[in-house]
């Protein structure tokens, strides 16, 4: 169970998720700041997420046999004023709070990218060398935090939200191997083993040809990346709700208004099941380019084909349609981009 008070939200309603789809498993409007969640406990631990309405980060936290009691200010949403609920959920609490100024960093750089001209090189540059440095705070805050917190589960979840597209493949295996047994063999462990067994090329979609697929855009209309052959295409998948993805979409806004006069576009793959929140973030974000989703979230088909488990996640497709690169972040995607588009 989950329960406790969020002050100064009254009316406003609380979801509570689990990591098994993209759909809410319970919700309550609030009243008097009160709520209660009945949580079953896994047999492995599992991170679950209270998302309250008009707010775009979840408070994160591990159901545990424990009751798990918490207390809010909405203003400081998803961090905590106090928590009661184990060693887990003070260190998932303790990644939120170290992250929050990083979050926010994101949201003032995704308000900058919006407000700079097509043609202010200048202003270009120096937005991605401040882009640079929040790409190194994140990874030196990550690596600090798993350093810190060995056991915890919250440190396999930095390792995969906030680190992967950071880090290159020896690096994150180290980082991986640093961690805990007991971390290793849960869920969010073993798709760590799979992403690290992906980047050795030992499952299919990491190299050779791109799997072909046909999915809606906004308006309705079916998008087949086929049809983008003799391009370069990066495949992006993100969504609305996924703090990374927004942290990186200024990043990647970049490298399409540098390049794309350069036969150069990109596909973004939403993993969204609401679409207003998706057309949204698309419109927010101003992320020019072309758009689809089942609007199945984790369940997303083209992500099942891709056998994406993480995002943000790409994969950079040649004009032949092979993929050339894959999870492609920030000055990687850059210098990936200057070689191939000369």
């Amino acid at each position: 169970m989950i329960s406790g008070t969020l002050k100064g939200a009254d009316g406003k309603t609380l979801f509570l998720y689990s990591d098994e789809d993209n759909n809410p498993k319970d919700s309550a409007v609030l009243k008097d700041g009160k709520f209660s969640f009945n949580v079953t406990t896994a047999a492995t631990p599992s991170i679950h997420a209270l998302i309250l309405q008009g707010k775009d980060y979840p408070y994160l936290f591990v159901p545990a046999k424990e009751p798990v009691k918490v207390v809010f200010n909405v203003s400081d949403f998803p961090v905590a004023e106090s928590i009661k609920g184990g060693e887990e959920n003070a260190a998932m609490q303790a990644y939120q709070q170290a992250f929050r100024p990083l979050i926010q960093r994101a949201q003032g750089l995704n308000a900058e990218a919006a407000g700079i001209a097509e043609d202010d090189e200048a202003a270009k540059t120096a937005f991605r060398t401040k882009a640079g440095v929040f790409n190194q705070d994140v990874l030196t805050a990550g690596k600090k935090f798993i350093k810190e917190h060995p056991k915890q589960l919250a440190s396999m979840w930095v390792l995969q939200n906030e680190l992967r597209n950071r880090l290159d493949q020896q690096e994150f295996a180290q980082i991986y191997n640093s961690l805990d047994k007991s971390l290793k063999d849960t869920k969010y462990g073993n798709a760590a083993a799979k992403y690290l067994a992906s980047t050795q090329g030992e499952e299919a979609g990491a190299s050779g040809l791109a799997p072909d697929f046909t999915q809606e855009d906004m308006n309705g209309v079916a998008v087949k990346l086929s049809s983008f052959r003799g391009k370069y295409v990066l495949v992006d998948f993100w969504a609305s709700w996924c703090g990374p993805c927004r942290a990186e979409n200024p990043n990647v806004v970049k490298a399409f208004e540098r390049y794309k006069d350069k036969n150069f576009t990109i596909l973004g793959v939403s993993l969204d099941n609401n679409k207003e929140r998706w057309v949204g973030a698309v419109k927010q974000d101003g992320l020019s380019w072309t758009h689809v989703s089942d609007l199945k979230g984790w369940s997303n088909q083209v992500a099942q084909l891709y056998r994406v488990n993480s995002i943000p996640a790409n994969f950079l497709i040649d004009p032949k349609g092979r993929i050339i690169g894959h999870n492609l972040r920030g000055a990687a995607l850059e210098a990936k981009l200057k070689e191939v588009l000369k």
